[in-house]
């Protein structure tokens, strides 16, 4: 019944009032049957409720770690998926992790792509630039949340890890860790 709504909202872009009018009518036995349910079928509610029930375990934290470290090391060797790395990333903010697990999963994808480059020599300017983004994206993050004093060292260590690097990398790596990083 319930994914039968969801079909429907999806395809009318039915407002929130709408679904609110709708799921009142159902009792709250009910309710909890149709999100078990949903639970079962679909992998994505699973892993929210997962989360949702132990937001401070590390072990949503390391699978999406794990994930992100398997797209840029294919078992078919020179071929990193970052569409799907960079998804693993996105997927995990949106269960609403602590503010420390979202910054060490950025830094993560960061660490697997200079490791990846490190291993196997220059790769090509949208790896570089993926990466770089990433880095950004995570210092920006960092700042912005007060984590300096948690991240700082792990973010030299990854500009330090990429001298060397062609195609600017580390210049650009470096320049993004100095405007975030030069008042702290």
């Amino acid at each position: 019944m319930l994914i039968k709504l969801c079909v429907y909202i999806y395809l009318h872009k039915s407002p929130i009032m709408s679904l609110k009018k709708y799921l009142n009518q159902f009792t709250k036995a009910q309710l909890i049957e149709q999100i078990l349910e949903l639970q079962k079928k679909y992998k994505d509610v699973k892993t929210y409720y997962e989360f949702t029930l132990n937001p401070t375990g590390t072990g949503q934290v390391d699978k999406v770690k794990k994930a992100i470290h398997k797209f840029f090391n294919s078992p078919f060797g020179y071929d990193p998926n970052l569409r799907e790395a960079r998804k693993e990333v996105s997927q995990f903010k949106k269960l609403s992790p602590p503010e420390e697990s979202v910054a060490d999963v950025m830094l993560h994808y960061v660490e697997c792509g200079v490791e990846f480059t490190n291993n196997y020599g220059d790769i090509n300017e949208p790896f570089y630039n993926s990466v770089a983004s990433m880095f950004h994206d995570a210092c920006e993050y960092i700042q912005k949340n007060g984590l300096s004093s948690l991240f700082k060292q792990r973010c030299i260590k990854i500009m330090d890890d990429t001298d060397g690097i062609g195609w600017g990398f580390h210049d650009e790596l470096s320049q993004y860790f100095y405007d975030f990083f030069e008042h702290t």
